[in-house]
Parts: C-alpha cells; sequence; structure tokens
C-alpha cells in the first residue's frame, strides 16, 4: 500500500479530507518543507499531494524544491487548486500530475497570476481571512447563471476585486469599494453581498476534494 502525504490548509478541511481518505495531513507548505519530507522518506511508494502552502507570512516551496521530490523513486506528487495547481502547470513536463479546474486555467493560460489563488488564513486552524480570486471569479460566474446580478455588475465587481491587494479580499471590501467606484450598481452589489453570505462556493475546495480522491485510487 502507498503512503500518502497531503499538505493542505485553507483550501480544504481536513475533517472532509479524512471522510475520503485516511492520510498523513500535513500543514500548507513553505520553503524547505519538501526537501525535510525528501530527507525523512524510507523506500515505500508514495503519494505527495500539495494543496496549500504559505504566500505572505513565509515562502512557499520552490520550484526547484518541488522538481527534487518529483524525481526521488518510488514518489509521485500531485498538485491542486493553489500553490499545487500552479507548481504542477511549472513541472508538468517533469512528471508532476495536475488535478482539476483551477490547473486547467493556468495551464492553458486562461488565469496567469500567482494572486489568482493567493490567500491570507490563521495560522491555528487555517481558516480564511481573505478570498481567492478564482473563487471570487467563480462565484460571480455562479450568481450571474442564476439571475443575482447582471454582466455589467461582474464585471465591476470582478475589476474592484482584482485591484485590491489579496491580503484585503473580502467580499465586503469588494462590494463597498464597488459602491464607491460604481455607484450606480449599489443595489444589484448588495444583492450579491447578500447572495454570497449562504450561497458561497469555492472552486479550489472542490480541486482538492478531487486530488484527495484521485490520491484514494491510487493507494
Amino acid at each position: 500500500m502507498k503512503n500518502a502525504i497531503v499538505f493542505v490548509g485553507p483550501s480544504l478541511d481536513t475533517e472532509k479530507a479524512r471522510n475520503v481518505l485516511e492520510a498523513d495531513y500535513r500543514p500548507p507548505a513553505k520553503k524547505g518543507d519538501l526537501i525535510r519530507l525528501i530527507m525523512s522518506l524510507d523506500d515505500r511508494e508514495t503519494v505527495v499531494g500539495l494543496i496549500d502552502g504559505y504566500f505572505l507570512l513565509d515562502y512557499p516551496p520552490t520550484p526547484i524544491e518541488v522538481y527534487q521530490l518529483i524525481v526521488r523513486n518510488n514518489t509521485i506528487v500531485i498538485g491542486s487548486s493553489s500553490i499545487g495547481a500552479l507548481r504542477a502547470v511549472e513541472l508538468e513536463k517533469f512528471g508532476m500530475i495536475g488535478i482539476g479546474k483551477i490547473f486547467e486555467l493556468f495551464k492553458y493560460g486562461k488565469l496567469d497570476a500567482d494572486d489568482e489563488v493567493a490567500v491570507t488564513f490563521s495560522q491555528d486552524l487555517y481558516q480564511l481571512q481573505s478570498e481567492a480570486m478564482v473563487d471570487i471569479r467563480y462565484n460571480l460566474y455562479l450568481s450571474l447563471r442564476k439571475g443575482v446580478i447582471d454582466k455589467e455588475t461582474k464585471y465591476a465587481i470582478t475589476k474592484v476585486a482584482k485591484n485590491i491587494y489579496f491580503p484585503f479580499r473580502t467580499y465586503q471590501n469588494i462590494v463597498e469599494e464597488t459602491i464607491k467606484r460604481f455607484p450606480k450598481l449599489d443595489d444589484k452589489a448588495r444583492r450579491f453581498e447578500a447572495y454570497i453570505v449562504d450561497n458561497r462556493k469555492s472552486l479550489k475546495e472542490r480541486d482538492a476534494l478531487k486530488l484527495i480522491e484521485y490520491i484514494r485510487d491510487m493507494v
């Protein structure tokens, strides 16, 4: 049986992950973590899932670190959702496996900036303190499809959100700034704000679950 290790934090609650797969769940990865992992592994086949990493309070694992893990014997490296998706795009040609929609969006050039997946989170429970731009886009898409907002409002909120530095991207800040810049959209922006309270979805979480399911089917 393969050994499964997953670096995850704000993208997916570990209890949800454990409902799918019992594995060695570790905190979001930072620079040096993968080198230490390489040094600690034995000869067993190991599957490493890279989902979350640090962007602000520490440095994320570098492509070189991930590459060193990829080329290690008996090791499979899979990425999704956040830093895992970014590194998978960079290192797919060396054997890293990318999973999910976010990986595909970066791979095919639909998204190209790291801040699309960057968030801030609490250091104890890894609870979100800001929203990922990719999830904001996803929720705007869903709210447009459901008729909550129109295309003009979607465009305005997207533009405003993208111009906010990622640690300060909360729906409250985004809506308030949208109303300041586009006063005529006050009611529509407020409608989106009310909608998101009970209807917030996460593409990062969805992709993280896909990664966990992929590993489950491997081990």
